[in-house]
C-alpha cells in the first residue's frame, strides 16, 4: 500500500475536495503532494499564527498543551505530574520562540504516528533544498522516525543539518521476525476465537458504520482521554475507506451496531493502527480493546510487517511482545532568523537532556 505516487495523489486530492476543517474538525492546513528524489509523499503547510491548531501540523500545541494533557493521562504519581507540568510551563515561551507552527511537514499523513519511508542522505539534502527555496520562512518537519525503525534515516537528517527533537516513546512489534508468542497474546487469541461479537472485516462496511466509527473514536481518543487528539469526522474516515487508504475491522454486537473497529494504515513494511475505538459503556470483560489490537497484531504476523503500536498503555504493548523506541520529529531551521535558531537549539537540549530519560524512566 502507499508506495506509488497513487494514493499521494488519492489523500491530496480528498484535501483538494474537502476544507481541513470538514475532515478533522480541530486542524486548520493546506495539503500538497511533494515528488522528489524518487520519494512521492503528502506534505501539509502552516502559516502559523492558529493558538491550539492540532498537534498533528502544530509541533507547539504537541510539544506544550499536549504534553500537559499527557502527563495528567498518563503519569499517577502527583509530585512528578506537577514537576512536569511546571517543567512544561517554564519551557514554553522558548517552544513559542521556536515559530514551529509555520512549518512544512512532509509524509504528514495527519495521523498521529506516520510511517516514514527510509531516506538517504542524497534525498535528505534535496529535500532542504527544494524547501527551503520554496519555503523560506518555514521550519521543514518530518516526524514520526523511530530509533528502532529509522535509524539510518535520523542519521541522515542529523547529517544534514537537521535538528532532532524527540517527541515521545512509542511501542513496536516486530511482526517480521515472528516473536515467540507472549501470554498475553495467546489469551488475546483465545478471546477473539470466543467473543459474542461478530467479526465485520473492510470489504463487509457499510455507509452506516463510518458515523458510528467516528463515534467510537471520539468515546475513546478525545473524552476518555484529550479533545486535543484528532478529530477525525465521519466524511475523513469514509472518503479515506473508500478510497483504499485504510483498511477497516469490526465487531458488532448483537443489536447490530458495531461496539469496536479499528482503522488499518501501512506504508511499505510497516503498519499502524491511527483510527481505533470502542464503546467504553461495554463491559470490560468483553476485551473490545485488546480483540481490535489483537486483529492488527495478527494482520502484522500474518504478513511480516512491523506494526508501530504508536506511544501510551506502555505495559499492555510490552506484554504484547513490543519493544519501546524514542520517536523525533526532524527539524531544518537553519535558514530561519537567529532568535527562532537559538529557540530550538535550547528546546532540543532540554528535550534530549531531560525529556528523554523521564519517557524512558516512566515509560511515558
Amino acid at each position: 500500500m502507499m508506495d506509488s505516487p497513487a494514493p499521494v495523489a488519492q489523500f491530496v486530492d480528498l484535501f483538494a475536495r474537502h476544507r481541513s476543517e470538514a475532515l478533522i474538525a480541530n486542524l486548520s492546513t493546506r495539503v500538497e503532494q511533494l515528488d522528489i528524489g524518487g520519494l512521492s509523499v503528502p506534505m501539509t503547510v502552516n502559516d502559523g499564527g492558529l493558538r491550539g491548531n492540532c498537534y498533528i501540523c502544530d509541533p507547539v500545541t504537541g510539544y506544550i498543551n499536549y504534553a500537559i494533557e499527557e502527563t495528567r493521562n498518563f503519569v499517577s504519581r502527583p509530585l512528578l505530574r506537577q514537576a512536569l507540568i511546571g517543567l512544561i510551563h517554564s519551557a514554553s515561551p522558548f517552544v513559542r520562540a521556536t515559530g514551529l507552527d509555520r512549518a512544512v511537514q512532509v509524509n504528514n499523513w495527519l495521523f498521529s504516528t506516520n510511517p516514514a519511508p527510509q531516506i538517504d542522505r542524497p534525498t535528505a539534502a534535496a529535500l532542504r533544498d527544494n524547501l527551503t527555496a520554496r519555503f523560506p520562512d518555514h521550519a521543514i518537519i518530518l516526524r514520526s522516525l523511530n530509533t528502532y525503525a529509522d535509524a539510518s534515516t535520523l542519521s541522515a537528517f542529523r547529517a544534514d543539518g537537521f535538528h532532532l527533537l524527540p517527541s515521545r516513546q512509542v511501542y513496536l512489534f516486530d511482526g517480521r521476525i515472528a516473536p515467540k508468542p507472549q501470554k498475553d497474546m495467546k489469551n488475546d487469541r483465545r478471546l477473539l476465537r470466543r467473543t459474542p461479537y461478530e467479526l465485520i472485516a473492510n470489504e463487509a462496511f457499510e455507509p452506516r458504520d463510518y458515523a458510528r466509527c467516528s463515534a467510537l473514536y471520539r468515546l475513546l481518543y478525545l473524552e476518555k482521554y484529550t479533545p486535543l487528539n484528532p478529530q477525525y469526522t465521519p466524511t475523513f474516515i469514509a472518503e479515506m475507506h473508500q478510497r483504499g487508504l485504510i483498511e477497516l475491522e469490526g465487531l458488532r454486537g448483537e443489536d447490530g451496531e458495531l461496539a469496536a473497529f479499528g482503522g488499518r494504515f501501512q506504508i511499505g513494511h510497516t503498519l499502524t493502527q491511527p483510527l481505533l475505538g470502542y464503546d467504553t459503556s461495554r463491559p470490560q470483560k468483553d476485551g473490545l480493546y485488546r480483540l481490535i489490537t489483537a486483529l492488527a497484531q495478527q494482520a502484522a504476523l500474518e504478513n511480516g510487517l512491523l506494526f508501530n503500536m504508536s506511544a501510551g498503555a506502555a505495559g499492555f504493548k510490552r506484554h504484547r511482545g513490543a519493544v519501546p523506541a524514542i520517536e523525533y520529529s526532524a527539524v531544518y531551521a537553519r535558514h530561519l532568523p537567529l532568535r527562532q535558531r537559538m529557540a530550538l537549539r535550547a528546546i532540543s537540549t532540554v528535550l534530549s537532556g531531560i525529556g528523554v530519560p523521564l519517557l524512558q524512566r516512566f515509560e511515558l
